[in-house]
């Protein structure tokens, strides 16, 4: 006898008419989400719905910054700020040795250029140039992080730039960000790039540090954080007269460097600052060290990277024809601007806008040098860059063969994910904890607060088989979007008596064989689409072409914003599924990218009663071990390593029955034996220690 399914699921069933056997194709289509004119398109319902949820924070963040009235309301909002944003980057390490070593020098006319090497961290090398003038000194410096072009600090924008500076009397250190310059953090045999530009590779670098708790930023922040110390250790600069000015990605580190290090006496970053709620809405989220976990929900928007340096001269360098916005540009001023208002200094906030588009073209770095003039050199004079050569892109290398790692074999950044891994791991070890532990842990990280209600049940269509009847149904969870589902009714019922509730990340049409297969053999078989999958993936993956960050990326930054990882929410979508389902002895099976999604609702749902896991990933530390994943970035859980992995929610499922069928490795390639072994070996001492050794299969 089968367990029931919940009343208003069989009411939905027993509604839908049910068309002939075999249907022609045009009545067989059970397509469950079908708009009507007007409609959002089920592609675009889950960005719609993590939009919505942002704007509650902005909305929330606005009210919050109206009622700033003093000086000590705003110190006292800087400060919680500022921990907050330090905490999202996962701190900051102690300080070592820069260890600099000056590796030749260009000399020119009113300057020099000087090529530096020194460690941000034990053995990560940072390749520089320090252009400085001639004569005497102390001069003021000026840090300069680079944009996202892929020659970093030969791009001609950053020369340009740099010789200006150092024409007007300003030390200038212009570095490579990692996967730039001769800093490319993954290189292939022949010691070339291994990955296409820049963002895939810092955002393959956030793949394996969310789940140790760290993010792109961590590293490039503590990278700028070091140069700064660099700059203001040379006895031809003045330490208490820093500048920083950088473009598109090197407005992003210039915006987040202003905001955390008070070294830093006068600010420019140029096409970078709108605002999140316009960004948002416009191209969305960028690459990975331009998403802060927790950013939105903690209240840190780009207005704020300018309120945490209030009242400290700041010049917000934008562009009439940008992609970042213009309209959140000048909200994000005017914001700034009664901000410095309210502490006095209202003159040291400025705007300047050109009619260009994305860049930093001569009118932006003039107008930097006039700001830098004014505010570190006491100085008003006109500043025209005028022309001059561009050096070659070797002639400023650092290195032999242009890649600091195939010179001096040092530390990657993605070296430092696993070796923060590997720390971690050990911990882990050292202090287990218990089941009622992890679990309040898994909810608090994953962003599951409490139990879902059961989702309610709306029937569509309904279409015979043989052996079998198919039902299109909408689920649809108390918070979320909905949930298209075909639930597959045998003719005769089987033995085992367990629904089953079948979830693959490609969506319920890539699980209708299987679930075919179970219903043939009279099992009731629920196979959804949780939000993002299926009928509600934002897009669809291009045969033949590479898809590392998955078709939900930006959905999955937007989710980490709001301090809600997209894996908790699909757990919850699971669970009130579960609910809806109905009876006490469920079994659940995820395929792919939605095995850990199962794992972690099996581990917080005891009416999940069996589970079967296809095709997942081993563990999250072999992911931060994989400088190259696939598809691993829509299940990040940041921080997550510090408490758990996917082994120990397997363990957590003991005694109930678990089977895992074809585990892979980081890269989507079957796992190796020895890898499977040793992996699960906890999760088999678990079911031993729970007397159900026979519960447990690998295949």
């Amino acid at each position: 006898m089968h367990l029931p399914l919940a009343a208003a699921a069989l009411a939905a069933l027993a509604a839908i008419p049910t068309v002939a056997a075999d249907p022609p194709n045009a009545a067989d289509d059970l397509t469950v989400l079908r708009p009507k004119a007007g409609e959002t398109p089920p592609r675009k319902l889950l960005h719609g719905f993590l939009l919505a949820e942002c704007q509650k924070h902005f909305d929330a963040r606005k009210a919050e910054v109206e009622k700033l009235k003093t000086p000590a309301d705003i110190a006292a909002r800087q400060e919680r700020l500022r921990k907050e944003f330090v905490a999202a980057l996962g701190g900051f390490p102690e300080k070592t040795p820069l260890e600099p070593q000056v590796v030749g020098v260009l000399k020119r006319e009113g300057y020099r250029v000087e090529k530096v090497v020194y460690q941000s961290r034990p053995e990560h090398h940072v390749t520089a140039n320090l252009y400085v003038p001639d004569g005497p000194g102390p001069f003021p410096g000026v840090v300069m992080p680079i944009g996202h072009s892929q020659n970093g600090k030969a791009a001609e924008y950053m020369q340009r730039g740099a010789v200006l500076l150092v024409r007007n009397g300003f030390v200038a250190l212009v570095y490579d960000p990692i996967g730039q310059g001769e800093r490319v953090q993954l290189l292939d045999k022949l010691g070339q790039p291994a990955m296409k530009g820049s963002t895939s590779e810092h955002t393959m670098t956030g793949v394996g540090a969310l789940p140790g708790g760290r993010c792109t930023a961590s590293y490039r922040v503590w990278d700028g954080i070091r140069s700064i110390d660099y700059l203001a250790s040379r006895p031809e600069v003045d330490a208490k007269r820093i500048g920083c000015t950088g473009c598109s990605g090197g407005g992003t580190l210039t915006s987040y460097l202003m905001a955390l290090d008070d070294r830093i006496a006068a600010a420019a970053p140029s096409c970078y600052l709108t605002s999140l709620e316009r960004l948002f809405a416009t191209i969305g989220p960028q690459d990975g060290e331009q998403n802060i976990p927790g950013q939105v929900a903690f209240g840190l928007d780009h207005a704020d990277y300018v309120f945490l340096r209030a009242p400290k001269p700041t010049l917000i360098c934008a562009a009439t024809r940008d992609f970042f916005d213009i309209q959140g540009t000048w909200a994000t001023f005017r914001e700034a601007k009664r901000v410095y208002g309210m502490m006095g200094f209202p003159e040291r906030v400025d705007l300047m806008e050109s009619d260009s588009g994305h860049g930093y073209p001569r009118s932006h770095r003039e107008a930097v040098v006039r700001f830098f003039n004014r505010w570190l050199r006491n100085v008003t004079d006109p500043v025209t860059e005028g022309d001059f050569p561009i050096e070659k892109d070797r002639d400023l290398w650092c290195t032999r063969t242009g890649q600091v790692l195939e010179d001096l074999k040092g530390r990657s950044v993605f070296d430092l994910n696993a070796a923060l891994a590997a720390d971690l791991a050990k911990k882990r070890a050292a202090k287990a904890l218990k089941p009622e532990e992890l679990r309040a842990e898994v909810a608090r990280l994953t962003g599951v607060k409490g139990d879902p209600a059961p989702a309610k049940v709306v029937g569509h269509a309904a279409a015979a088989r043989d052996g079998y009847t198919v039902h299109a149904v909408t689920y649809a969870p108390a918070d979320g979007v909905p949930l298209p589902g075909h639930v597959y009714q045998p003719a005769k019922p089987g033995a085992d008596a367990r629904p089953v509730v079948y979830v693959h990340d490609r969506g319920k049409a890539a699980a209708a064989e299987a679930a075919a297969a179970l219903a043939k053999a009279g099992r009731r078989v629920v196979a959804v689409d949780l939000r993002g999958y299926g009928e509600t993936a934002p897009g669809v993956a291009a045969a033949g072409r590479p898809n590392p960050f998955g078709v939900e990326y930006k959905e999955l930054f937007l989710a980490m914003h709001l301090n809600r990882p997209l894996l908790g929410q699909r757990v919850s979508d699971l669970r009130s599924v579960v609910g809806a389902v109905g009876g006490e002895g469920v079994e659940v099976v995820g395929v792919g990218a939605a095995a850990p999604v199962v794992l972690h609702a099996a581990a917080l749902d005891d009416r999940i009663q069996a589970v079967t896991v296809e095709a997942g990933v081993l563990s999250w530390d072999l992911v931060a071990r994989t400088p190259v994943s696939d598809n691993q970035l829509a299940n990040a859980v940041p921080g997550a390593l510090a408490v758990y992995d996917l082994p120990d929610l397997a363990a957590a499922v003991a005694p109930r029955p678990l089977t895992v069928v074809a585990p892979a490795d980081a890269a989507g390639k079957p796992a190796g034996k020895d890898a499977v072994g040793a992996t699960y070996a906890p999760v088999r001492a678990a079911y031993e220690r729970a007397k159900a050794a026979d519960q447990f299969r690998v295949r």
